[in-house]
């Protein structure tokens, strides 16, 4: 999975997620790492800050691709979506945002469940976000998402 077919299916199904130019940093089985940068597009005027609905894109990306992934390579027929998502904003995103999901072995665990029962399985991703060109390390977002997966 490489940042063109990730921005090949957004133009086809999430047209602003397109327009806001995600990276993928890094891609494994067990971490994603996804970068959108702070520009014109995904920049609140006012405060020069990403806007709140750019950072849930993130997260949302960050927390499902290693499900894609693993789905996509594995070759089973199995669809996701997410429940719900929780965001707790801890700082103005004032520069391109790193999203970090390393929840990999969860979500694992969770196609196997699924796959297993056949059943509806759902198990919450945490996915990070900072801005390393500001402030290092330290969070501007935390993100929980309730990814629920079901066996086609």
């Amino acid at each position: 999975m490489n940042t063109a077919m990730v921005r090949l299916w957004s133009l086809q199904n999430v047209f602003f997620l397109f327009l806001a130019s995600p990276k993928i940093v890094e891609l494994t089985d067990e971490r994603c790492v996804i970068r959108i940068p702070l520009n014109w597009r995904t920049r609140r005027r006012d405060i020069r800050a990403m806007y709140l609905g750019t950072l849930c894109m993130g997260a949302d990306v960050a927390a499902g691709l290693i499900a894609f992934k693993i789905v996509r390579e594995r070759k089973v027929n199995v669809s996701f979506i997410f429940k719900d998502i929780r965001g707790e904003f801890l700082k103005r995103a004032e520069g391109d945002v790193l999203f970090t999901n390393v929840d990999g072995g969860v979500i694992q665990e969770l196609i196997a469940r699924t796959l297993e029962t056949g059943e509806r399985q759902e198990a919450t991703v945490t996915v990070v976000a900072t801005v390393p060109s500001k402030l290092a390390d330290e969070p501007v977002a935390r993100f929980q998402l309730t990814l629920s997966l079901k066996r086609r």
